[in-house]
């Protein structure tokens, strides 16, 4: 099996300070390089670079309908274990985000059972983390 490597994602923000308090103190991602135009973190061991960019050209509007609800489009996020989404979903709700889509499960008792959630960063990037009951049916039909 191929081990999975760290993937690096940019991302537009047109506050770059609120957006950095956001990822550093709500989601307490450790903070790396920056400069005065962008900020790197480590992302569940992933690169995410906030990048300042003006509000006038960023469009995170969009929505697809799933299960009923609306997902934002376009979202990033990570597929976290069970207890880590369940720990980081209780500390969330206790720093009040104002999730898109509560935390849930989709596909309860059948293959691919996953819990998810989605909210946005104070520049509207939308984010979503899951987690897997069992982490070999990621991509089970």
């Amino acid at each position: 099996m191929q081990k999975i490597q760290p993937f690096h994602l940019a991302i537009p923000v047109d506050n770059l300070e609120k957006a950095r308090k956001f990822y550093r103190e709500t989601l307490n991602l450790e903070e790396g390089r920056s400069s005065d135009h962008w900020v790197d973190f480590n992302f569940f061991g992933h690169q995410l670079v906030i990048h300042y960019k003006a509000a006038s050209e960023i469009d995170n509007s969009g929505s697809n309908p799933v299960d009923g609800k609306d997902v934002p489009i376009p979202h990033f996020g990570v597929v976290l274990d069970w207890e880590t989404f369940n720990s980081f979903s209780q500390e969330l709700k206790t720093k009040n985000v104002d999730f898109v889509i509560e935390p849930y499960i989709r596909f309860e008792g059948q293959a691919g059972e996953q819990a998810t959630m989605f909210f946005k960063d104070p520049c509207g990037n939308a984010l979503e983390f899951k987690a897997f009951k069992n982490i070999d049916q990621l991509f089970e039909k």
